[in-house]
């Protein structure tokens, strides 16, 4: 649910990815642990989806845009975790797709910029431009959480 934008694509994501497993089964080597086998074939075949749908073009055009990549950030507390994944998923495509990668499954920028065929200055704006965008919805719902207290007291 991390890289699309509704359950059914999720699903046949997720599908397209324990096909793959069990197909290629096989190949695994045991270099690394399973674990991080299956979850680069999960990331892979959820980014080949999202190029199929088309929702990864013109990432480029938005690093014209610059964010302050040095922002502190935002506490997290009092966040469940669900309503940050609803955060998230509000994100542009592009935006949520690095962020996913960047902060969540711990890849590079230049490892991103390969898998996505972008420059890394265009992931590290994606992923500066999602920082801003969740720290603004974050704000912003603490301030309506910090409202409905003091109506309440």
């Amino acid at each position: 649910m991390r890289y699309t934008k509704n359950r059914d694509d999720a699903q046949d994501v997720l599908q397209d990815a324990f096909i793959k497993i069990y197909e290629h089964i096989h190949s695994f080597r045991g270099d690394s642990p399973l674990e991080f086998w299956i979850r680069s074939i999960v990331v892979n075949t959820a980014l080949k989806h999202l190029k199929k749908q088309k929702n990864l073009v013109d990432l480029d055009e938005a690093h014209q845009t610059k964010y302050d990549i040095e922002t502190p950030d935002q506490s997290l507390a009092g966040f469940q975790w669900q309503q940050l994944m609803e955060f998230i998923h509000e994100l542009p495509t592009g935006c949520q797709t690095v962020f996913n990668l960047f902060a969540i499954e711990g890849y590079k920028h230049h490892e991103i910029a390969e898998m996505l065929n972008i420059s890394e200055g265009t992931s590290k704006s994606q992923f500066a431009r999602a920082r801003t965008l969740l720290q603004q919805k974050l704000n912003k719902e603490h301030r309506f959480d910090n409202e409905s207290i003091k109506r309440q007291s």
